[in-house]
């Protein structure tokens, strides 16, 4: 007889699928739930450069490039303009104020010389000529004025007698009236006379004066002609050493051409261009040092030049203090201008990293070395050795300060 066979119970078979699919699912959930879904990136621990958030003094400060120039610089410059001839003193060369640097020629300016010089005297010669015929002319009208002042008195005289003789009947009323007449016309011409030599006084007077004046002006102008003759040797406005002599002999130059320049060596000066960045930081009266031979030298900000170029503006430095032995124009010095006080602040090493992320994040490594995970960090100052860390890390976290050019849309690093 057929035996039964009893169901055996459990997992059979073809519930095996079902069963795979619904443990994928659970590790799918809890992958969703609980695990890392940023970006990660492998990388070989050896090539990245650390750095540790540390609580310390900041040091404000700016490392430029200064450059030794002479305290003051004259350009040399012709007032009139000529054919060079000579250079009497060559670059290098000590001078004083008032040393001849260089001899100019004008012939055009020698011609004006002489024909200011002919017209000066022609003008001097008309004047004198006019002087003699205004001194023949006063003397024709004095002798004029003494000719109608004895006409006047015989017309008097011949009146007073007529006014007698008439009163006591001896002469004719017409001859009487005729004498009274003449005797009139006499005293009436006689003061248009004295007003008319008046008139004439004056006229001469102011002619003289003009002409006086118009002969000053004319010597005047030949003196400040010659005076240009003068300006045709180029001199030192101050003692100090000839830097530059850019001109040949025969070479045209023009008035105001700058040919040359004299460095006043009495003192030093230090010229250095600042990165735009710190524009409205730096101002006159900053404190900056620097080091040479061993020695550490004193500079303050003299004087800030506002206009911007390349990205750059040029600031000039005094010495506080002591200079450095054989100081030499064109030296360069290391400065480190301070920008204010040392604060205490949180500070990381400067690195490459800034180029890439501007200083806005920064890969802080976990405590285990094995992984370091993207944050948001603000920088405030800088130094040429480290960042002001504003916001973003504690006191001991180390951070990434190389390059993130490989890795910098990753969100996690694995250190390998």
């Amino acid at each position: 007889m057929d035996i039964q066979l009893k169901k055996k119970k459990g997992l059979r078979k073809k519930h095996l699928p079902y069963v795979a699919a619904g443990a994928m699912l659970v590790v799918f959930v809890g992958w969703v739930i609980f695990g890392d879904h940023s970006s990660t990136l492998k990388i070989d621990s050896r090539g990245i450069s650390r750095g540790e958030a540390r609580l310390d003094l900041f040091n404000d400060f700016v490392r430029v490039n200064g450059q030794v120039q002479p305290i003051t610089v004259v350009q040399l410059s012709p007032e009139e303009g000529g054919i060079v001839q000579e250079k009497v003193v060559e670059e290098g060369a000590q001078v004083r104020r008032g040393d001849v640097i260089v001899r100019l020629s004008n012939s055009a300016l020698d011609l004006q010389i002489l024909s200011a010089e002919a017209e000066l005297a022609e003008k001097q010669n008309f004047l004198r000529n006019t002087q003699v015929a205004m001194e023949q002319d006063r003397l024709n009208n004095q002798n004029e004025k003494l000719q109608l002042q004895l006409e006047t008195t015989r017309k008097q005289r011949a009146f007073r007698q007529q006014e007698t003789l008439f009163g006591e009947d001896l002469i004719a009323r017409e001859d009487y009236l005729q004498a009274k007449e003449d005797y009139d016309l006499a005293i009436e011409k006689h003061a248009l006379i004295m007003e008319r030599l008046r008139q004439d006084s004056i006229y001469r007077s102011i002619q003289v004066d003009v002409m006086e004046d118009n002969l000053d002006n004319m010597r005047r102008n030949v003196i400040l002609i010659r005076q240009r003759k003068e300006h045709l040797d180029i001199r030192s406005q101050i003692d100090g050493e000839l830097g530059l002599l850019d001109i040949v002999l025969g070479q045209n130059v023009s008035p105001g051409q700058k040919i040359g320049q004299i460095n006043d060596l009495s003192d030093y000066k230090v010229e250095a261009l600042i990165d735009e960045h710190y524009i409205d930081r730096v101002r006159a009266g900053l404190a900056a040092t620097f080091e040479r031979q061993g020695a550490s030298y004193g500079l303050t900000v003299r004087k800030v030049y506002p206009e911007v170029r390349d990205g750059q503006f040029r600031t000039d430095f005094v010495f506080t203090g002591e200079r450095p032995d054989n100081i030499r124009s064109g030296q360069t010095y290391y400065i480190n201008l301070e920008l204010g006080q040392p604060t205490e602040s949180i500070i990381i090493p400067k690195g490459t990293f800034f180029q890439n992320t501007g200083g806005n994040w920064i890969f802080v490594i976990d405590p285990d070395g094995r992984r370091a995970y993207r944050r948001q960090i603000r920088i405030g100052r800088q130094n040429p050795q480290y960042y002001e860390v504003l916001e973003g890390l504690q006191e001991g976290e180390k951070v990434i300060v190389s390059s993130y050019e490989s890795y910098k849309d990753n969100q996690v690093l694995i250190l390998d």
